[in-house]
């Protein structure tokens, strides 16, 4: 049976990981930077000369494993969407090392048994050798298919407001057909991905791509329009997811900038959708 005060004493063990230059490169590859070989803003991230590693790669690093999948806890796992995210990092990440992370469960708000119910969960990562803090990731998860405890502890993060005037930039990014299938590579096997007849079985025509995706999409190219390609200059990113990418879709990117924040959002323009709202990055 489905508790929310156990997943708020959950207790995850500490992980240790490690990554090379080739996970960074295989990272910045599942975002879809290089298509372009000679372009040289893009070349830092996916050739291992003077390899740099995106602001975005933190989301792959720590988890604890698929715990959410853990029959005991009662979570409708296939159900799960992300919701929201922040990164923010103490200082650039490398390009290879080895990270030590702690997750816990930090905040639930139940919206109702329609909606569900929103879970924040808390990562610290830190250089193994050193102990020195890396970043610290806030990710809010909706557990669709459970709503309808009442039990709220914590709450959520207010959104980003937005500008109100035109975008200063507009960009258009492409999606592969089969970009899911190697984003994945970078650790998020969630089989809503990959599994056409799981994807069918909770309301979806086909996989879907990865919120993270997306998210690293968008990043990368605020990256390249506001820090001339130099991913270093940002500390601090967080989003709303607000629907679904499929696969294959254009992405049209639209951002603000106010001094030493961006604002931003993202639509899917062929279907009329936004799906992220709220965005924001801040520079170091």
């Amino acid at each position: 049976m489905f508790d929310p005060h156990r997943l708020l004493g959950l207790n995850f063990d500490e992980v240790v990981q490690s990554y090379t230059a080739r996970d960074t490169m295989l990272y910045a590859l599942g975002l879809g930077l290089g298509r372009d070989p000679l372009d040289a803003l893009e070349l830092r991230y996916v050739y291992e000369a003077e390899l740099m590693a995106l602001p975005t790669m933190a989301v792959v690093f720590g988890h604890p494993g698929p715990w959410g999948a853990d029959p005991a806890l009662g979570i409708d796992n296939p159900r799960v969407l992300h919701a929201a995210m922040e990164v923010i990092l103490s200082r650039p990440l490398p390009a290879a090392g080895t990270l030590r992370a702690r997750e816990r469960v930090v905040a639930f708000v139940d919206k109702g048994q329609v909606k569900g119910a929103l879970m924040v969960t808390e990562r610290h990562i830190a250089d193994d050798a050193s102990g020195e803090p890396l970043a610290v990731l806030r990710s809010t998860a909706m557990l669709r298919g459970n709503g309808g405890s009442g039990v709220v502890v914590g709450s959520m993060a207010a959104p980003h407001v937005m500008p109100v005037r035109a975008p200063d930039d507009t960009a258009q990014l492409a999606t592969l057909p089969g970009q899911a299938l190697l984003y994945r590579l970078s650790g998020d096997y969630n089989p809503l991905h990959a599994d056409p007849a799981l994807a069918l079985s909770v309301g979806f025509d086909r996989p879907i791509l990865h919120g993270l995706c997306t998210f690293g999409m968008a990043i990368a190219s605020l990256i390249r329009t506001w820090c001339g390609g130099d991913a270093r200059q940002l500390w601090r990113m967080a989003v709303r997811w607000t629907a679904p990418v499929m696969p294959g879709e254009t992405l049209r990117v639209e951002s603000w900038r106010d001094g030493q924040q961006l604002s931003f959002r993202v639509f899917v323009p062929d279907r009329g959708v936004k799906v992220i709202d709220h965005g924001v990055a801040e520079f170091f």
